[in-house]
Order: C-alpha cells, then sequence, then structure tokens
C-alpha cells in the first residue's frame, strides 16, 4: 500500500472511550434506558462507535429486521444498476402466497420495483420481500445465501438468514449489534430513506384494488428526525425494532430486540434517540463520494478515475469534551487489476490523533472502470510520441 498524507490538519472533538450504560449506576446520564428488552444497542452511523448496549451478541429471531438485509442487496443492485425502479417485476405464485404482514399481491400481477420498495419499507411485505428476492436472484432461495454471503462480508458472527422476510424459521437468527451494522451498512444508500421515512402512501393508487400503506414504525411519524428502519414482531421475537434519527449532523441507529409491548419498544427508542442527541456531537469531515485523489491508471479505458469516500466521514465527541488535533492520510493499493466494479475498494482514508487510529474508511471508484481497448492503448502511445517530439 502506498501511503499519502493529505494537506490536513483538523481541529475537532474526540471522542473519549465508548460509554456503556448499565442499570447498576446511578447516574442519571448512565441509567438504564432499556430495561426489559432482551438486547438493545445504540450507535453512531458515520464512526459506528456504540454509545449504550445491552446483550448486543445474544443471538435473537430478527423478525421482520431481516428485511433490512432483503433492502440492503436492493439498494446495491440499484446503484450497480442491474435493476432500475421503473422496472416492472411479475409476481410468482411463490410470492404471492406469503403469509403474516403482506400487500396482497396477486400471482401475475406485475408491480415497478419502486412500489415493491415501498411495500418491504413501509407496510412490510413479505410477498413484496420474495418477489423481489425472486427478481434478483431468481429464487428466494438464492437470494438468502447472497444474504449469508453478504453476512460474511461485513464480518459479522451472530447472525444467519433462511429467508428474506422474517417470517419464523429454525436458525435464523441475528443480534442488536449485527442488526445496527446492516443498518449503517444500508444507510450508505442515502436515498433508502426517502422510502422508510414514508409514513402513509397507496400502492395501485386509482385502481380498484387500491392498497394504504401505513409505516409499522410510528416513530417515523411521532418523534422528529426519525426517518426508519425497520419493525419486526414474532410470537418468538416479541417486539423489535431498528429505528434511525438524524439531528444536526449526526445521525445515530437503536435497535431494540424482544420488548412486551410495542409502547414499551418505542419508549426505549425515544429514551436512546433522547440520550445520543443530548449528549453527543459530531462535526462532518467529509461527504459520501467526495474524492480523496485521482489515480492514473493507463491500463485503463478512463486514464484519470476518481477514488471517493465509500460514506460520510465524522469525528464523534461528547459534548463539552476538549479539542485535539485529528490528522488524514490514505493509502491506494499497489497492485490495483482490472476491470473493476463501482464501489471496488482500492484504499483506506485513515484519521489518526497521535499515533492513535480513531478511524479506517474505505476508499472506493466512483464508476465501473474497463480495460483499455487496444486502440484506446495505441491512441494513448501516439500521445506520448507526439508530446515527446
Amino acid at each position: 500500500m502506498k501511503k499519502v498524507s493529505l494537506l490536513i490538519g483538523i481541529t475537532l472533538f474526540i471522542l473519549l472511550p465508548t460509554l456503556h450504560v448499565h442499570g447498576e449506576e446511578k447516574t442519571s446520564d448512565s441509567r438504564d434506558l432499556t430495561e426489559g428488552s432482551k438486547s438493545a444497542i445504540l450507535m453512531e452511523q458515520d464512526t459506528g462507535e456504540i454509545l449504550m448496549d445491552r446483550n448486543i451478541h445474544e443471538q435473537l429471531p430478527p423478525a421482520s429486521m431481516t428485511k433490512v438485509m432483503t433492502l440492503l442487496l436492493i439498494m446495491e443492485e440499484l446503484d450497480k444498476g442491474n435493476i432500475k425502479l421503473n422496472e416492472k417485476v411479475r409476481v410468482s405464485e411463490n410470492a404471492s402466497s406469503m403469509g403474516g404482514s403482506q400487500v396482497f399481491l396477486e400471482a401475475g400481477e406485475e408491480m415497478s420495483i419502486e412500489n415493491l420498495i415501498k411495500g418491504i419499507a413501509v407496510a412490510s411485505g413479505n410477498d413484496a420481500s420474495v418477489a423481489m428476492a425472486e427478481r434478483i436472484a431468481g429464487s428466494e432461495e438464492a437470494f438468502v445465501k447472497k444474504m449469508n454471503e453478504k453476512v460474511k462480508q461485513l464480518n459479522l458472527k451472530d447472525t444467519k438468514f433462511k429467508n428474506s422476510s422474517g417470517l419464523p424459521a429454525k436458525d435464523h437468527y441475528s443480534t442488536a449489534h449485527d442488526m445496527a451494522v446492516i443498518s449503517k451498512e444500508l444507510l450508505k444508500y442515502e436515498n433508502v430513506t426517502e422510502y422508510t421515512s414514508i409514513y402513509e402512501d397507496y400502492l395501485r393508487k386509482g385502481t380498484d384494488n387500491e392498497f394504504w400503506l401505513v409505516n409499522t414504525n410510528r416513530l417515523v411519524k411521532f418523534y422528529p428526525g426519525v426517518d426508519g428502519l425497520k419493525t419486526g414482531f414474532t410470537n418468538e421475537a416479541k417486539y423489535c425494532l431498528t429505528a434511525t434519527a438524524k439531528k444536526d449532523n449526526m445521525r445515530v441507529i437503536t435497535v431494540v430486540m424482544g420488548a412486551e409491548t410495542p409502547k414499551e419498544r418505542n419508549k426505549m427508542v425515544s429514551n436512546m434517540l433522547d440520550y445520543a442527541f443530548n449528549h453527543y456531537q459530531t462535526e462532518k469531515l467529509y461527504d459520501k463520494g467526495q474524492t480523496i485523489t485521482e489515480l492514473e491508471l493507463l491500463k485503463s479505458e478512463t486514464s484519470q478515475v476518481d477514488i471517493v469516500t465509500s460514506q460520510s466521514v465524522s469525528i464523534l465527541s461528547k459534548k463539552g469534551e476538549e479539542i485535539d488535533h485529528v490528522k488524514s492520510s490514505y493509502t491506494i493499493d499497489d497492485n490495483i487489476e482490472l476491470p473493476l466494479e463501482k464501489g471496488t475498494q482500492v484504499g483506506v482514508l485513515t484519521l489518526n490523533d497521535g499515533e492513535d487510529v480513531v478511524s479506517e474508511i474505505p476508499l472506493v471508484t466512483n464508476e465501473h472502470i474497463d480495460r483499455a481497448s487496444y486502440y484506446t492503448l495505441f491512441k494513448r502511445s501516439l500521445n506520448k510520441l507526439a508530446k515527446y517530439n
């Protein structure tokens, strides 16, 4: 890896060691806000810092929070251009037969991918989830394989999926920690909240079989800043919620699993959000997709390639903490093989506080990069000859 120091020295707040909140501590700032849940976590989005935790690695049924992973794979396919929002998907008998929460798709019906996403994100439609799984992978079984491959890519140790919807299944489990990490990855696709923040909408609007969508996540309407992500409930899982909210420059993710009632679940999430926004702040350094450097790849079709941040980059601090100094540097892989898909990691952006690494962020390609054709290479050779003559 080649290491390059950026011409940037940033005076910013630095987070002290992560605060873990436990019920036995008596101060008002560290009271247990998740009493009554089986598992819970509060995470800051950009840095991934855990601000609060309860049994975060306990394997539990995630119910419809499973759809956070389903939405992640959908957003990846949209980003790659493999599917389009206006594309129509024909609903199979299998997809239309799903029980539980559904948007009542009919076998043979055609619906746009955008509306199927709404069906998943707003109404938690199991039928819509399976329809999209079949469109992307050919079958739900093949899609589930992709889900578990993504679990491995994210280095998650306590998650295994058996379906795309979260319907009860043996050996289908996750944890509060893993659901937060999957949500963090999903939120890199910032347009996903355009769907998860919808409180009510309609499918087939104006037709005889118009269907009213109402968000299963009531906090979207009743807690300012909440714009996602996904509820879950089965008799075994109890009431679950993965939620996200943004205030000022800071976005946080909460997960509650195993609450006894939806009211208790929503109260826990609201309390954690209050805690985060009252006690922490972030300073943004880079936006997602911001160019860090340009590479000259002589054997690529486009000789100059922008290398960009894979996500927004921030520094997290407790409000009122002392100021320290942060420096940034980046490294680029020595051997880059073509072709490269859009979003391929080719380097790392590192934030340092002295000798301590504060954060490491993948640097990626901002477009698909093909090998140069023989004609392009010939043309470049001629241009170089002309330059030196």
